[in-house]
């Protein structure tokens, strides 16, 4: 695998047109006090920055991290020959922290995907990437966990873009977003820094089973904890990015809080385990399915339930007209299996505005977002 894998990563070179800092005063009291997401600084692009990436077929594609591209003036990769070319988006994607690209040469070395439903906790994985903007690095580590859910990619997603920014300041108002980004890494020990965004976790057949997304540390270098995510997750995301340039992404229509023993206890309910469903979208898939605010999702295909990642990804892998199995436990302590069938991004903006319509409120006016208490 340490011989296979290395000739289909490529380093990854970004760069971007220059932003002018906008000065002291007033400006950076404002920054300080209200930048959105808890006083965080408007988001500003570096002027150049590298990762790397991975050949999924001999005619160009490359998977790396929507981070790794996002906004850059020019994409410059690096092939194993020390070749450069100059790579286009396909398509990107901030919920899932995925890009596709593409470069026109052909016959290139690419690395097989494999199955990540397969990989096992203790399996032994390789980190393969370009870190702190050395040559092709080779680290070796187990599968430390899986269905991470780390909370960086809505962290990434609440930093105020300069257009956000500008008019926040014209209205007063910060800007609202709905959190759809799904996170179910799996966690390894393998040495991940910066700079292997974007690069090949793979399992010892040198199968890809994983794109290196994050690492969890206090210095900003490897402390034994990196992410990467599900090469499974990812086919579905990718395939989109090709037919489409965007994602088609399937909805349930409900919100839910992951159980234990603490929430149970507070929800005063003898469960401690699956997903309550906290409220149901109104003409959603899940209410067609008659889904209701109080049942508990128990399973999904068939496979247990335990934290919101089992679901979320499970359903980031469909499109909207797809049928999901889930085993679903009722109010009265029946268990019951439905099918929903997912619905598309415009039926869920529709029954928004139809409840927005009942009720006379429109909660992005309201300047705040809510969850049930």
């Amino acid at each position: 695998a340490a011989a296979a894998v290395p000739p289909a990563v490529v380093h990854i070179k970004t760069t971007y047109q220059g932003k002018s800092s906008r000065g002291g005063g007033m400006d950076s009291m404002l920054e300080e006090f209200f930048g959105f997401g808890g006083g965080g600084r408007v988001q500003r692009q570096p002027q150049a920055a590298s990762g790397s990436g991975v050949i999924l077929t001999a005619d160009g594609y490359i998977v790396t991290n929507n981070h790794v591209v996002d906004k850059a003036d020019k994409i410059e990769v690096i092939l194993s020959n020390r070749r450069k070319a100059t790579a286009r988006v396909i398509g990107k994607d901030p919920n899932t922290d995925l890009a596709l690209i593409k470069v026109d040469v052909d016959n290139l070395p690419f690395v097989k995907m494999g199955n990540s439903d397969n990989v096992q906790v203790g399996e032994w994985v390789l980190a393969v990437g370009f870190p702190l903007d050395l040559q092709t690095t080779v680290t070796a580590g187990i599968v430390s966990a899986k269905a991470r859910n780390i909370g960086i990619l809505n962290r990434g997603n609440s930093m105020m873009t300069e257009e956000e920014y500008d008019e926040y300041r014209r209205t007063g108002q910060k800007p609202t977003r709905t959190n759809n980004s799904i996170e179910s890494f799996i966690q390894t020990d393998a040495a991940i820094n910066p700079g292997n965004s974007g690069g090949a976790l793979v399992n010892a057949a040198g199968e890809l089973v994983g794109i290196n997304a994050a690492i969890a540390s206090q210095s900003g270098r490897n402390e034994g904890y990196g992410f990467a995510i599900p090469v499974n997750l990812a086919k579905k995301i990718l395939e989109d990015f090709k037919k489409f340039g965007s994602v088609k992404r399937g909805y349930i229509g409900v919100n839910f809080v992951a159980l234990d023993a603490d929430v149970a206890e507070e929800l005063k309910i003898k469960e401690n385990t699956g997903l309550y469903v906290s409220d149901v979208s109104p003409n959603g898939a899940a209410a067609a399915a008659g889904i209701k605010s109080g049942d508990i999702i128990k399973k999904v295909e068939g496979i247990a339930i335990y934290d919101s990642p089992d679901l979320q990804e499970r359903i980031g892998r469909m499109s909207p007209g797809d049928k999901v199995a889930l085993t679903v436990l009722k109010a009265d302590g029946s268990t019951k299996n439905v099918n929903v069938t997912l619905k598309g991004e415009s039926s869920v903006m529709a029954a928004k505005k139809d409840t927005e319509k009942a009720t006379g409120v429109s909660l992005n006016k309201l300047g705040a977002t809510f969850a049930p208490a």
